[in-house]
């Protein structure tokens, strides 16, 4: 049989088993969609229902690879409270929930102020459960005998591989996104932990991502069919398994990863941790890497935004769908520059990105449209029935989000700009953003499935027992030069029109 790795990539939306040979060439792959559990109106994940496809999944590939190891990604903002053998004893609430501002009230009334917080944690303050210890946070309050039954509080990667191993564990590069929970000053769980009274049931020690778990137990042996001595390491943040294949190359130089999917995240690895004055309150953050360095972060929910717009967009010319609707060119670019009148501003999810103030809408002639009455045919905006205009209006503002976030990663003249993910494909957006940023290259790469492949990186580092920078061999990240549309002046009134509009 070949040997190969397995990966489980639990997306927001996919869920993917995918299957890597021991040279981290792509051989297999799964995909599955869940919707939600609803549970008293709140969505929430099914726990149940992915394990068994996931384990269904395994067991497929099984019968035709000897599978080694298994790494697991997830999505961020998510833990499961379970009892001492791994079973939830909680709902696995949706970070998207909003319950409401005086439940984030008394959040900080208890844990402290939202600037003091996000200089030791390196965590801003995030509209619903996108802090996950607001999630916890909202467990204590709405179910609290379930909440009082958890003997463990496990960050997602690891609750998928306690279910496999049996192990309970916690590893940095989770802990470290936006989570609240670890203080990056003390290099320990922070005093939020003590305040939602979970310090003893969070893992300890804090390791690290291509550790070794454990091998599966026997009951996840048999129903699969794979060997007891198939190993599991201990799992990783999809943005930092995302970043860790440019970290362990050994090309060095100083980029920032545009990571573009439903979320947008802006990943600039620094030399230091801290926060300037000004930054303080500002929706800008710290990973922690692989290997617990500090990565500048900022995030927005910039392919939401796009899709939600261009289904609108659809619908108010006449399109059946997205798909077919023209693309714009330059003239209508220019167009809108030069009237200058036409703007779509963010946030989809109030206070996910870098303008929390902003309430989604459509501006013309200075009139505003808000998001929710489009959406609902309470009102119709002219420019959004010219599919190539409209087109060029939400591309500039998904641009001009991008640009705020890259200057909030402490971007500097010469830092370069690798863009991967969806927006990869959207040739517009990049030479937009090469006219934005005139003192920095601005590069597509080819690595297409970046997470699951830095995901595997950390099992086949396990299996070999080596650092993972001796994989560079079996990384190869092409890039190519992205074209400004425009000289970057351009751009200046547009810009300053639309932060008006802000």
């Amino acid at each position: 049989m070949t040997e190969a790795i397995a990966v489980l990539d639990i997306g927001m939306t996919n869920k993917k088993v995918v299957l890597y040979s021991n040279e981290l060439a792509l051989i297999g792959e799964k995909k599955k969609i869940f919707p939600p559990l609803m549970r008293d109106g709140i969505e929430t994940h099914d726990l149940k229902a992915m394990e068994e496809w996931f384990l269904a999944s395994l067991g497929e590939f099984a019968a035709s690879f000897s599978i080694g190891a298994i790494a697991v990604t997830t999505h961020g903002a998510t833990f499961v409270c379970t009892d001492e053998k791994g079973n939830p004893v909680a709902p696995c609430i949706y970070y998207t929930h909003e319950p409401n501002r005086e439940f984030h009230e008394r959040f900080y009334e208890r844990a402290g102020k939202p600037e003091d917080l996000q200089e030791r944690t390196g965590t801003p303050n995030f509209s619903a459960l996108i802090n996950p210890a607001k999630g916890l946070f909202f467990l204590k309050e709405n179910y609290p005998l379930e909440f009082a039954k958890a003997h463990l509080v496990l960050p997602y990667p690891q609750y998928w591989g306690m279910r496999l191993t049996g192990i309970a564990a916690a590893e940095s590069t989770y802990l470290g996104c936006h989570t609240y929970l670890y203080d990056w000053q003390k290099n320990d769980y922070s005093s939020v932990a003590d305040m939602l009274g979970i310090r003893a049931k969070l893992p300890y020690p804090i390791r690290q991502a291509w550790e070794v778990l454990g091998t599966i137990s026997p009951d996840i042996a048999a129903r699969t069919g794979l060997s007891l001595d198939t190993m599991v390491t201990l799992g990783i943040h999809d943005s930092n398994a995302s970043i860790l294949p440019h970290l362990a190359s050994k090309v060095s130089h100083d980029f920032v990863l545009n990571s573009t999917g439903t979320w947008c995240v802006l990943m600039h690895p620094v030399d230091k941790y801290g926060f300037e004055p000004d930054e303080l309150g500002k929706v800008v953050f710290f990973n922690r890497s692989a290997w617990n360095t500090p990565i500048k972060t900022a995030i927005f929910l910039g392919g939401k935004e796009y899709e939600t717009w261009m289904d609108i967009i659809a619908k108010s010319s006449g399109a059946k769908s997205s798909r077919q609707l023209p693309k714009p060119d330059k003239k209508d670019y220019l167009r809108v520059l030069e009237e200058c009148n036409c703007f779509i501003l963010p946030e989809i999810v109030p206070g996910s990105g870098q303008f929390p103030g902003s309430v989604a809408r459509a501006v013309q002639g200075g009139i505003a449209y808000p998001l929710s009455e489009i959406e609902a045919g309470k009102q119709k905006v002219v420019f959004l029935q010219d599919a190539k205009m409209a087109q060029a209006v939400l591309n500039l503002s998904i641009v001009l989000q991008t640009e705020v976030a890259l200057q909030r990663t402490s971007i500097k003249p010469g830092t370069e700009i690798l863009t991967e993910g969806g927006f990869r494909s959207n040739t517009d957006y990049n030479m937009l953003l090469g006219s934005c940023f005139p003192g920095n290259a601005v590069y597509l790469t080819d690595l297409q499935e970046a997470t699951s492949f830095g995901a595997a990186m950390t099992a086949l580092t396990a299996l070999k027992k080596i650092d993972p920078r001796a994989l560079s061999r079996y990384i190869h990240i092409e890039k190519v030069l992205v074209p400004s549309m425009f000289a970057p002046e351009r751009l200046s009134a547009y810009r300053n029109a639309w932060y008006a509009q802000i």
